[in-house]
């Protein structure tokens, strides 16, 4: 049983860590690391970009452009959330899902690597904003196998 028990604290926590374009993902970045991190937490970078290719009404040479605007995008974006989490020392991996509603794809990934807990921005939608549009963090906060932390960023 004390090997069992050993088993358990040697594995690595997983973290899913949304992150897009906005500020408010870089600021729920930031505040985990400062504020949440612990060294046996692998982080998974989690970029869900917004899918706004129709290949039925656009012509082919058109859907490849805006194909490679999101690879361009992604990796932009992977290449400073990786540079960001290797400076302050954090294992981290990026992934792409590609969905058509990033709170479903955030809710999937986070059950298929058995997340410790999720971690999201909120972009502090007012309640008829969120009620007609919806909001992710709102999605993944009902719906997560595992905690989340929803890092709310207050403006002065």
């Amino acid at each position: 049983m004390a090997d069992s028990a050993r088993d358990d604290c040697d594995q690595r926590n997983i973290v899913v860590l949304a992150v897009d374009t906005s500020e408010h993902s870089e600021w729920a970045f930031d505040w985990y690391g400062a504020n949440f991190h612990k060294p046996g937490n692998k982080v998974l970078l989690l970029h869900c970009p917004e899918n706004y290719i129709n290949a039925t009404t656009m012509s082919p040479g058109r859907v490849v452009e805006l194909q490679r605007e999101v690879e361009g995008k992604s990796c932009d974006l992977k290449r400073k959330f990786i540079d960001k989490a290797n400076k302050l020392g954090i294992e981290a991996e990026f992934k792409v899902e590609a969905a058509e509603k990033p709170g479903h794809a955030i809710v999937e990934v986070a059950t298929k690597n058995e997340a410790a807990f999720i971690v999201t921005g909120t972009r502090g939608m007012g309640k008829i904003r969120r009620t007609i549009l919806g909001s992710v963090s709102d999605f993944v906060v009902h719906h997560a196998p595992c905690p989340v932390l929803v890092c709310r960023h207050k403006e002065k």
